[in-house]
């Protein structure tokens, strides 16, 4: 199982040279091998667009943590803008001149429409 450096040198120039792809293998087997090579190509297209697409959802997962933080930050300003005290406290300060009522809320029943 000895190579010389003739037989090395005369297949590398078989390959190298060309004459290997018309040999009988090759030629009966081109169709194998171009579908192979487009499923190749198909399969890295996949791969390329699945990782771009993980990137993008990547991106929109931030923004929406993003959101949800300043979304929470306003609801709680307008929780706090909306208490009793805040409200007369800036009815006071801008003058409008507005009272809280004293009497209590009461229901003005209809009786029109009651049946007796």
């Amino acid at each position: 199982m000895k190579f010389s450096a003739k037989e090395v040198r005369k297949n590398i120039m078989h390959v190298v040279g060309g004459t290997i792809l018309t040999e009988d293998f090759f030629l009966k087997n081109t169709r194998f091998m171009v579908v192979l090579f487009v499923i190749v190509m198909l399969y890295i297209g996949n791969r390329y667009s699945c990782i771009e697409k993980m990137a993008k959802i990547e991106s929109l997962k931030r923004e929406l943590k993003d959101e949800k933080y300043e979304s929470l930050a306003i609801s709680s300003q307008l929780t706090n803008m909306s208490r009793r005290s805040q409200v007369i406290s800036l009815v006071e300060s801008n003058g409008l001149g507005l009272e809280t009522a004293q009497d209590p809320i009461f229901k003005i029943e209809n009786t029109e429409n009651k049946e007796d």
